[in-house]
């Protein structure tokens, strides 16, 4: 307790010094950590951090609902790391035990190679986090490049079964969809994730529907007469690749552009 409570003392006086033990609240920001060269920093990591595998082995010290705050004060962290959306009242008591707080919240595609830039200064990896950054940036930009004016595909994806829920535009699915030359029946929601009818998903006809699961789309087998059912153009989708904005987000862009250029083939194939 003694040494804890000196550490904590000390937190003030070492602000600004480069993070030597990180605990990291949510998958995408783990991933972050350990692609720019951070893994040996992080002494705790959320539920949910499962990639790299390396990780699997760390302190659980969070979920989606909650913090375990004793355990994370175990672990002496000189740094925290946490999504503000969702967890900026939850680390509040360890922004007042001293404790440095920073949050990762990216909200656009670009907005990650700033992030990875921003977490090598943190932790002493700035030219690892550089390399990491440009070729994330390099990637996204010949994906752009790639798909700029194609043909449009109308898309439905889906994100939640039950209740049936969507994203828009805003999201980071919704603008890997616009990239592709998608055009999703959800992008002008006013909601980032907007929960739908059956209904006005059947009205609105996509070609393509997406989701994680066929499972998950099995429902729209019992409408033959809508056109991605029509043409069995049900894909599965790369969650840990498009709902974790990480490195890998990329790879994950790709292989749903791929699936739209195996619709605008058939659509031609059909005419």
């Amino acid at each position: 307790m003694a040494k804890l409570l000196l550490c904590l003392l000390l937190l003030p006086a070492l602000a600004h010094a480069e993070a030597r033990r990180i605990v990291s609240l949510a998958p995408h920001i783990t991933e972050i950590l350990f692609a720019i060269g951070a893994g040996d920093q992080v002494v705790g990591v959320d539920s949910a951090s499962d990639y790299p595998e390396s990780a699997q082995t760390l302190p659980r010290v969070a979920n989606y609902r909650s913090l375990n705050l004793e355990r994370i004060l175990a672990l002496e962290p000189d740094l925290v790391v946490a999504w503000q959306s969702a967890q900026s009242l939850q680390v509040a008591p360890l922004e007042q035990l001293g404790i440095r707080v920073e949050y990762s919240e990216p909200r656009q595609l670009d907005d990650l190679g700033n992030e990875l830039t921003r977490f090598g200064r943190l932790t002493g990896h700035q030219e690892q986090a550089q390399r990491v950054a440009e070729h994330y940036q390099r990637t996204l930009s010949a994906l752009r490049q790639r798909y700029q004016g194609v043909a449009p595909v109308r898309v439905f994806y889906q994100l939640n079964e039950v209740p049936l829920m969507s994203a828009s535009r805003h999201t980071w699915m919704g603008q890997a969809v616009t990239l592709c030359g998608g055009d999703s029946i959800t992008a002008d929601s006013p909601t980032p994730y907007p929960q739908i009818d059956p209904e006005f998903m059947l009205a609105q006809d996509p070609e393509v529907i997406l989701a994680e699961s066929l499972q998950a789309m099995q429902r729209w087998r019992d409408w033959p007469a809508l056109t991605a059912v029509r043409r069995n153009q049900l894909f599965t989708i790369d969650v840990d690749s498009l709902h974790r904005f990480t490195p890998r987000t990329p790879g994950g862009i790709a292989a749903l552009c791929r699936q739209l250029d195996l619709a605008r083939e058939h659509r031609l194939k059909a005419n």
